[in-house]
């Protein structure tokens, strides 16, 4: 996989952490970027700026210590918005504008924003040229390959994205109406590729090593956008980035990797969060973290109950040296993926 730019700036790798509401926070950006990411791009922030004095939307504006280049994502429906929003972050420290026009999610949809917008070609062209116009930083494009599989228009849209000057384009290979069930297809994701000559990056079901190559194999993209198989994994970047490498499939990471990490991440998430907010959100990346491993379970429902910072902590560590002694009862090393 050869060096990939967007704009002034050449990437270490062409593994990129798919933008996701309510995962990819600054702690967790700054986790997947240490731990193999070429590019880690901030949740989707509102282009409606008259909600950005929400606590919600602040935390997600703060780029102060993001790796850098910052890549922050917007959504709306409004071409001006857009482009005032654009403006807004490039101010606030945003190196990179990625619009949305992927999520599937009924709240983005019903307010003509995300993946809504790939029905009307014509006000995709006008917010394109409109946020390009509006800011000096390169401008990328998160697109589906349509609204549905009787209107695939990816391709169209993918050239207008080329022509209104957008800098790079990732596309998941599902369509609005598949929302993220079945398969991912990568053929279109293929045909766009031939069809453009910006960057493009595949999107969709890239779960492990010998996937990702599959896909860049099928799809002859740029690079990958890693989402939900990154959450409690965020190692996947550097397993990938190896095995694309080396030909060689990295060890899964030890218990007492999985542990560092997953304390290192905690300590993060209550730092930036505080006490309150941040024990709740550590609650589901907790999950995620554990999720393969035995007594996850049952080991959950008591973790949800705990609303002190330090209580976390403490159960976290209990949970792993329990695992740790039946380990070395002789069960295994590395964890499951």
């Amino acid at each position: 996989m050869s060096a990939v730019r967007i704009g002034p700036y050449t990437l270490p790798n062409a593994l990129i952490l798919a933008p996701m509401a309510g995962v990819t926070d600054q702690p967790f950006r700054q986790l997947c970027k240490r731990l193999g990411a070429g590019l880690v791009v901030s949740e989707m922030v509102t282009s409606d700026m008259s909600l950005w004095n929400t606590r919600k939307s602040r935390m997600r504006m703060i780029h102060e210590g993001d790796p850098e280049p910052r890549s922050v994502q917007i959504a709306g429906g409004d071409a001006q918005m857009l482009a005032d929003a654009a403006r807004a972050n490039v101010e606030l420290g945003a190196q990179i504008i990625d619009i949305n026009m992927g999520c599937p999610a009924k709240k983005v949809c019903n307010k003509a924003a995300g993946s809504a917008l790939l029905k009307d070609e014509q006000l995709v062209a006008e917010i394109l040229h409109a946020v390009v116009g509006a800011v000096d930083v390169p401008v990328t494009l998160k697109i589906r390959t349509g609204w549905d599989r009787d209107n695939k228009n990816g391709l169209t849209v993918a050239k207008i994205a080329e022509q209104a000057g957008i800098t790079a384009l990732a596309v998941h290979g599902r369509t609005r109406a598949d929302l993220y069930t079945g398969e991912a297809e990568y053929d279109t994701i293929a045909a766009i590729k031939q069809a453009v000559s910006i960057p493009v990056f595949a999107n969709g079901d890239i779960d492990s090593a010998e996937k990702a190559r599959r896909v860049l194999h099928a799809t002859g993209a740029d690079g990958l956008l890693i989402g939900r198989a990154a959450q409690g994994r965020p190692w996947i970047f550097r397993e990938i980035e190896h095995f694309l490498r080396t030909g060689e499939i990295m060890p899964a990471p030890a218990l007492f990797e999985v542990e560092r990490i997953l304390l290192e991440h905690l300590a993060a998430l209550h730092t930036f969060y505080g006490d309150v907010m941040g024990v709740r959100i550590a609650r589901k990346h907790v999950g995620w973290y554990l999720a393969t491993l035995p007594g996850a379970r049952e080991f959950r429902t008591g973790f949800n109950r705990l609303d002190e910072t330090q209580a976390q902590v403490t159960a976290v560590r209990e949970f792993f040296a329990e695992r740790d002694k039946s380990l070395r009862a002789g069960d295994g090393e590395g964890v499951a993926a």
